[in-house]
């Protein structure tokens, strides 16, 4: 590399000086010399020649003083590294230069000895500059790359190369969300090719974003289901609330889409979403020559089958109670204690409301009904027919009425 270097000095006599010191690097091409008489024609040099490595100035010069270029040079979006030449003893002015900006000085009679090893490590600090500019700008490119096809979080990391920090296989306390689409398969075997292309590229591309607004990582897509991390690869203290705002945010996004969908033309089905906290095997599970950065165990498969209780529950967000206490001002209503495929214990699951719906009469008279439900009081059942006659599209209340009707009892129920 040819480091170039601007002289700025109005003594006649300098430059020839600097030349004759300088002879062997600038043959052997490890230096190019430019020299200018004034902060002026510095700068014009400057405007010339934008390659110029650094910067060594006189103070004392016609037109423009060299604290006067200094603070021009500072104003500039690339920055020259300068070095500042003052007479000895000046301390005034070096303890202005080097306030304003400058990388270091030198007080005349210049000692050509302590120039030299001035400009080598001035030379060095430039170099390194450049390393960082450079792996900076890798390492932006690079995650403008991975964006395209990891969640952010992850794509930040994998870009600044952060040896495997939190991308390893990991225990972490994490909240999983899972989506699924009611009636997908049939609506994979009746559209046609183009259209289901569109339909689900259009789908998962909003569905993710919502994620990656609420700074969630997805981990994995499978056809039209979703799995959702967070509180992974990074610390998220409040991953329990993310996971009800986004799971809210998914609901209304997913909505909005199958009702565009509709009046195409296109039966598209209901977005179901569960949910479920607690510890899972995190990381990178796809060896040295596959990324594929997922969670196992228990909680995800939880959230799973959560996911898959809307079905019968009539609901389309169906959340643990461990997501429910950790998330803050959680407003939902109870569903019941589950019986989940795989789990011996009964797990309570609630589903989650908007304000309004929250601070709805309806609402307040559910509570009331389930909770005659789960005291074992006959009262529960006429609770239930009277809720489902004011409200007959709640199918949660629906839902209910018709497990006491038929001789069911209590808030544990068997889902099959």
């Amino acid at each position: 590399m040819t480091a170039t270097i601007l002289f700025v000095d109005d003594e006649p006599d300098l430059e020839a000086l600097i030349l004759q010191k300088f002879r062997r690097q600038i043959r052997d091409g490890q230096l190019a010399l430019i020299f200018a008489r004034d902060g002026l024609e510095a700068l014009e040099s400057l405007e010339q020649n934008p390659h110029v490595d650094m910067v060594v100035s006189d103070i004392n010069m016609p037109r423009m003083d060299g604290l006067s270029l200094l603070a021009k040079l500072q104003e500039a979006e690339e920055k020259k590294s300068t070095i500042i030449v003052s007479a000895y003893g000046d301390m005034s002015n070096i303890r202005t230069a080097m306030n304003r900006g400058a990388f270091d000085f030198l007080t005349k009679p210049i000692d050509f000895a302590d120039l030299e090893a001035t400009i080598e490590k001035t030379i060095r600090h430039v170099e390194m500059l450049r390393e960082v500019r450079r792996r900076q700008m890798e390492a932006e490119r690079a995650h403008a790359s991975l964006s395209r096809f990891f969640s952010p979080e992850i794509a930040r990391r994998l870009a600044g190369d952060v040896d495997g920090d939190g991308m390893e296989v990991q225990w972490r306390d994490v909240a999983t969300l899972f989506t699924d689409i009611t009636g997908f398969t049939s609506l994979v075997e009746t559209a046609p090719p183009q259209t289901l292309g569109e339909l689900l590229n259009e789908y998962v591309g909003g569905m993710t974003e919502i994620v990656f607004a609420h700074e969630g990582t997805v981990a994995k897509i499978i056809g039209d289901a979703i799995q959702v991390l967070f509180n992974a690869p990074g610390d998220q203290p409040d991953y329990a609330t993310r996971a009800v705002a986004c799971a809210h945010a998914l609901d209304a996004w997913a909505e909005d889409f199958s009702a565009s969908w509709k009046a195409r033309g296109v039966n598209f089905g209901a977005t179901r979403i569960g949910a479920h906290a607690g510890p899972a095997l995190v990381g990178n599970f796809g060896g040295n020559r596959f990324f594929d950065y997922t969670a196992y165990g228990d909680t995800v498969n939880t959230a799973a089958r959560l996911e898959t209780a809307n079905k019968h529950l009539g609901t389309r967000i169906c959340v643990s109670a461990s997501v429910a206490k950790g998330a803050e001002n959680f407003r939902g209503r109870p569903v019941g204690d589950l019986m989940l495929r795989g789990r011996s214990e009964p797990l309570r699951a609630f589903e989650p409301l908007l304000q309004a719906k929250f601070e709805a009469p309806a609402t307040a008279q559910y509570a009331e009904a389930f909770a005659k439900m789960e005291a074992g009081d006959a009262a529960a059942m006429p609770a239930f027919a009277a809720l489902v006659g004011m409200h007959a599209d709640d199918p949660l209340a629906g839902f209910h009425l018709k497990r006491l009707l038929n001789g069911a009892k209590g808030t544990r129920m068997q889902l099959e």
